[in-house]
C-alpha cells in the first residue's frame, strides 16, 4: 500500500490545524469552523475534518472539536463510537438532550494564526 502525497500547503494547513487543536483547553470544545477560520480559510471546516482524521493515532485533543452545534460529528472516527462523548463527559462538558455539547458554556473561540506565530 503506497502512502498519499500530501501538497506542501495542505501540509501546511494541516499544521496549522494540529498547533490549534493542541491549544484547546480541558472541559472546552471548538468547531471546525472556527479551526478554519483561525487558519485563514473559514470555508475549510471539511478539511479540518480531514486533517483531524489524520491525527486520529497522536496525542492531540482531537475530541474536543466537534460541529457548529455541538454535535459529535467526529465519534465514529474513534474506533468505540461512545468514546469521544465519554472523554467529554470526564473533562466535565455538558450535553443537551439532544447528545450535543453545551456550546454556551464550553466553546473556546481559537485566536487566528498568523505566520510569525506559526512557528
Amino acid at each position: 500500500m503506497s502512502k498519499i502525497k500530501m501538497k506542501e500547503s495542505e501540509k501546511d494547513f494541516f499544521d496549522r490545524v494540529y498547533k490549534i487543536v493542541a491549544k484547546i483547553p480541558e472541559g472546552k470544545v471548538t468547531t471546525y469552523g472556527a479551526i478554519a477560520e483561525a487558519c485563514g480559510i473559514r470555508s475549510a471546516a471539511r478539511t479540518v475534518g480531514w486533517a483531524l482524521n489524520s491525527a486520529k493515532n497522536s496525542n492531540l485533543p482531537c475530541h474536543r472539536v466537534v460541529n457548529r452545534f455541538g454535535a459529535l460529528t467526529g465519534r465514529l472516527h474513534f474506533g468505540d463510537p461512545d468514546l469521544m462523548e465519554e472523554l467529554l463527559r470526564a473533562e466535565g462538558i455538558e450535553f443537551d438532550e439532544n447528545k450535543c455539547v453545551n456550546m454556551k458554556k464550553h466553546f473556546w473561540q481559537p485566536e487566528k494564526l498568523v505566520s510569525d506565530n506559526f512557528e
